[in-house]
């Protein structure tokens, strides 16, 4: 489905019915990678995931774009689906979104659930490496779409599941998603080095560590044991800022703890959102 949100086109699909949850993706990703999360919590709620700006089917916008305009986006949305509230769900950049997005809306808000995410970048330098780091990424993708996702498992999984994925990259993990289909998946509508650039910029617009207390509502924080992009020490210090959040940490899992660790990130979710 496609409408216009603030002046682009905006590509999201929905499914399920109940109490309206959003699922906002992250950097460089689009609303497909979200593929072990959709289908098993639209059987308990409507679930909306879309395409942020520049990512997926999603108008791919040339100027830069800061993280409020990510955040108006959700919000957008929101608005033209008729939905005055739901319970919104981050991953890593989709997270310091969500953050965003509470923090200007917070009556559109019911609860929010944040995953291996962040509250802001170290520093500018970190910021270039980390883009230069993804714009590489994406010149292997281009050209062997196989090397660019073992290359990412490094960061994104458990090595013990690591090992698991390279025996049977046909296995169907919990009925939801194999190896050959994300890395079929990752060659299309995948993002250009201007999408790169973009994201980039609105990292640096985020840096919410200051006024996380401002988020009353219930939080839910997953955080993965061993998560390099996003420590659990960085979750752990969230979770000290909010005044009524829970932090769960996921066992044996990288920051791809959403697909390696399906059943266990999908109950904890289903659990929060229906208490």
């Amino acid at each position: 489905m496609f409408v216009e949100v603030n002046g682009i086109k905006i590509c999201y699909n929905r499914g399920g019915e109940g109490q309206p949850v959003f699922l906002i993706h992250g950097f460089g990703a689009k609303k497909e990678s979200w593929v072990a999360q959709f289908s098993p919590l639209s059987k308990h709620f409507d679930v909306v995931r879309m395409d942020n700006r520049g990512a997926g089917k999603s108008e791919r916008v040339e100027e830069p774009y800061s993280m409020e305009t990510l955040a108006d986006d959700v919000k957008g949305l929101m608005d033209v689906l008729n939905i005055e509230k739901a319970s919104v769900i981050g991953w890593s950049l989709g997270g310091m979104i969500v953050q965003n997005f509470a923090l200007k809306y917070p009556d559109r808000v019911n609860k929010v659930v944040l995953i291996n995410t962040n509250y802001g970048m170290p520093n500018e330098q970190g910021i270039v490496a980390f883009k230069n780091d993804r714009l590489k990424k994406l010149e292997t993708l281009k050209e062997d779409p196989e090397k660019a996702f073992w290359d990412g498992a490094v960061l994104g999984f458990h090595r013990k599941f690591r090992k698991e994925m390279q025996q049977n990259p046909q296995k169907m993990f919990y009925d939801l998603w194999s190896v050959e289909g994300v890395i079929e998946e990752s060659t299309i509508d995948p993002p250009t080095s201007n999408d790169i650039e973009n994201q980039a910029k609105a990292l640096e617009t985020h840096n919410t560590f200051e006024r996380l207390d401002n988020l009353t509502m219930p939080v839910l924080l997953l955080s993965a044991s061993h998560d390099r992009l996003t420590p659990k020490s960085v979750m752990d210090e969230i979770h000290e800022k909010l005044p009524n959040s829970k932090l769960v940490v996921i066992d044996k899992a990288g920051h791809n703890s959403p697909q390696s660790r399906a059943p266990e990130v999908n109950q904890a979710i289903i659990e929060f959102l229906k208490e």
